[in-house]
């Protein structure tokens, strides 16, 4: 009884998880920079008995949050123009003549960047291997296949997989492991994101995924991986 009632615990916080996150920020924005705005408007505006009511003073500083989304959003408009890149660029060139902030400001741009463009397919396919020792497996991400030095110095065909930690995905640690100690998957980058994110409580139906789709495919073939259906169209 006491581990059922458990169990349901944890799997009411994993629904309302998204909601809670979203509630957070919401809130964050309002009091961080909704209430700082609000304080900007001169005081003659709304009569003092009208500004100090809880559903104005609320109204308020939704109002500043809503303007600064609307601002950041102009500025991500105005970036992609001629005048807009000259001024983002005459700015990243300040910033990284200030030491420690230069560091900073790269370190974040440099994991935002690669958070966001998916267009690019960064992870490319899903795969198991066995770490920190044989017969333990995590779960990573292909990135690309390992060339120059550390190709030529291994003497195997090394895959370079992205091993994100739990919940937290934006950290992690890279493995350049060989092609033979891959096993791929058939869920997507997207399903095994939920699942590293929820700790393994969100496992994704492995019978109805269809096949990933990879800018750069990277072919991995392993005789351990028989036994894993293979999505439908996939050509290995």
């Amino acid at each position: 009884m006491y581990r059922r009632l458990r169990n349901s615990f944890i799997a009411g916080l994993v629904l309302l998880a998204p909601l809670g996150v979203t509630l957070f920020v919401l809130d964050f924005l309002r009091s961080k920079i909704g209430s700082r705005v609000t304080a900007m408007i001169p005081a003659n505006i709304l009569p003092p008995e009208i500004r100090r009511l809880p559903i104005v003073d609320f109204g308020l500083d939704m109002a500043a949050v809503v303007i600064v989304v609307l601002a950041i959003t102009l500025l991500g408009l105005f970036s992609n123009y001629f005048l807009g890149k000259v001024l983002i660029i005459g700015t990243e060139r300040v910033i990284d003549r200030v030491p420690f902030v230069n560091t900073v400001y790269r370190t974040v741009k440099q994991i935002v960047e690669t958070f966001s463009k998916q267009q690019k397919a960064v992870f490319q396919k899903v795969v198991l291997t066995e770490y920190p020792r044989k017969g333990v497996y995590v779960l990573g991400f292909v990135t690309s296949v390992a060339k120059g030095e550390v190709q030529d110095k291994t003497g195997a065909e090394v895959i370079n997989v992205f091993v994100p930690t739990t919940p937290n995905p934006t950290s992690g640690f890279l493995l350049m492991v060989p092609k033979d100690e891959i096993i791929e998957l058939n869920m997507t980058v997207a399903d095994g994101m939920k699942l590293i994110v929820s700790g393994g409580a969100v496992i994704p139906n492995h019978t109805q995924r269809p096949p990933q789709i990879a800018a750069e495919p990277v072919t991995i073939s392993n005789p351990r991986a028989a036994d894993i259906p293979p999505a439908s169209g996939d050509a290995g």
